[in-house]
């Protein structure tokens, strides 16, 4: 029986103890998360948020303080647990002095492949990754986004039920993004379980179906990224509108901005949109521009992060 999550975690926290200033860091604070089996998961983060710390602790690279981890219903820290996952860390390092084949045939046989499957899986990835007649070619000659490549056919190569990249496109240009992405294309309706770890919101939003976003060390928010970006609304721009008109408008205003008889707005419903409109031409003022707008990712991200950042911060405890 197949469980029903990939990843599940319960109160997942690592402290750190300062050696010159007797404080404890908190890298990651009480994370309860679960990703479902078979989807494309973002976990969203600034740079020092604490993803790449949560993503260690997954594959006991790191142990953690408190709390518990879970893949493909096997505890975290069993090996048996990470036979099935494919990892592409951030900043990976690959000897540079082997070939892109001999290098796959190196992790390959780490993995566990016999050398015939070698045989037949190499050839596959190479191609399947766009590196074919590069295959006998040092990595050093590599480019960033070959060697990203190369890194995925590396994550790749034993079949994982569950694929977890620590930025995959972080540092690569637009053309080697998109390779990267129609890569990982190829592996829908497979069942594979993609799990990546990014700051870059717009390539998440084009491919996760759900995501999470971390601040801080601590979960902010978790939602689908077609629900949480699914809100849209109206911006609104007019002159000669009456200051003593703010108070009429502000109710069915999300933003109202008005000075010198400017007037900026944000609404959330074209029925609100309309009722402003019939307002301002009652008190004689004159509408200038109307535009829909579409919530982005980046919309969510900043808000759920300027929420946190008004609450207490928790990095640091004193000991």
């Amino acid at each position: 029986m197949r469980p029903d999550f990939a990843i599940e975690t319960a109160g997942l926290t690592k402290i750190y103890r300062s050696r010159f200033r007797g404080r404890e860091i908190r890298a990651v604070s009480g994370i309860s998360l679960r990703v479902p089996e078979g989807i494309k998961f973002g976990l969203l983060g600034a740079n020092g948020a604490g993803k790449t710390t949560f993503v260690k602790m997954l594959l006991s690279a790191v142990h953690p303080t408190l709390g518990s981890a879970r893949l493909l219903g096997l505890d975290a820290e069993a090996p048996e647990a990470r036979r099935p996952v494919g990892y592409l860390p951030e900043n990976h390092r690959f000897p540079t002095y082997l070939t892109g084949q001999g290098m796959l045939r190196f992790y390959g046989a780490l993995s566990g492949l016999a050398p015939a499957e070698l045989r037949q899986r190499i050839p596959e990835m190479i191609e399947m990754v766009g590196l074919a007649g590069w295959e006998q070619v040092r990595i050093k000659k590599y480019s960033k986004g070959m060697l990203q490549r190369l890194g995925l056919a590396q994550a790749l190569l034993h079949r994982p039920r569950l694929l977890i990249l620590d930025e995959p496109t972080d540092g690569v240009d637009p053309l080697g993004r998109r390779q990267i992405r129609d890569v990982l294309n190829r592996l829908l309706g497979t069942g594979v379980t993609i799990f990546i770890n990014s700051h870059l919101l717009s390539e998440v939003e084009s491919f996760c179906d759900e995501v999470a976003i971390i601040d801080k060390g601590q979960l902010a928010l978790q939602g689908k990224v077609r629900e949480l970006i699914a809100g849209c609304g109206y911006s609104l721009t007019a002159r000669q509108v009456p200051e003593d008109m703010r108070s009429v408008l502000s109710p069915f205003c999300a933003v109202v901005e008005l000075s010198d008889g400017g007037l900026r707005a944000q609404l959330v419903s074209i029925e609100a949109l309309n009722q402003v409109i019939d307002l301002i031409r009652q008190g004689g003022g004159l509408i200038e521009n109307v535009q829909s707008s579409v919530t982005t990712l980046e919309d969510i991200f900043i808000r759920t992060t300027q929420r946190a950042a008004s609450t207490p911060e928790p990095a640091e405890v004193a000991s």
